[in-house]
């Protein structure tokens, strides 16, 4: 059986409350990064309309390709979790990051957008299944990410709930867009004009 990433993303006007919330519940913090991903689209399929997700990522000495399937009605649950699973493939290097992007430039695929993202990431005290992030996202805002992985959605769903809620969370309102769409939002919309 594969494990699939159920996750759910919030937004996060107080980082510093939840930090604090973190800490006393024994969560560790397990890092700090910066992020670049480049996100790409084919010509013949819009990835915005299908919300599929085909983007190279590089942090410090790191670089992978991830690919995520088109959304539907099974990938996104009423409960406001995703669970797609991943096709991720890691490159040798960060340098080979630019060597993929040529790649794909190559053979048509097109540009998105670049989103810029540092990232704290919190592991739960006793279970290594659940992940919090708190994300800041240029041009984006900042965030918080539950994550669980798991073989059993409706379970992991129920899980997710359950740590926002102990963490003090499931108020603050859902967001359902990537930060690929978050980050586009502002150069999608209408200009206004005189």
């Amino acid at each position: 059986m594969h494990l699939i990433e159920v996750e759910r993303k919030r937004e996060l006007p107080d980082p510093s409350l939840l930090h604090r919330r973190l800490t006393e519940l024994g969560y560790r913090e397990a890092g700090h990064l910066a992020e670049t991903d480049i996100y790409y689209s084919r010509p013949d399929i819009d990835y915005m309309k299908t919300v599929e997700c085909l983007r190279i990522r590089q942090r410090d000495l790191f670089a992978e390709i991830t690919y995520k399937p088109p959304s539907n009605v099974a990938t996104h649950s009423d409960a406001d979790v995703i669970a797609k699973r991943e096709t991720n493939v890691t490159l040798s290097g960060r340098d080979q990051a630019d060597a993929a992007n040529q790649l794909l430039t190559a053979i048509g695929m097109v540009e998105l957008v670049r989103v810029v993202k540092a990232r704290t990431i919190y592991e739960h005290p006793e279970r290594d299944d659940i992940i919090v992030s708190i994300d800041t996202v240029t041009d984006a805002g900042t965030f918080v990410e539950t994550e669980v992985t798991a073989i059993d959605t409706d379970a992991a769903t129920a899980h997710i709930h359950e740590v926002e809620t102990e963490l003090g969370i499931a108020a603050l309102p859902v967001v359902r867009l990537p930060y690929r769409d978050l980050v586009m939002a502002p150069r999608t919309m209408p200009r206004p004009t005189n």
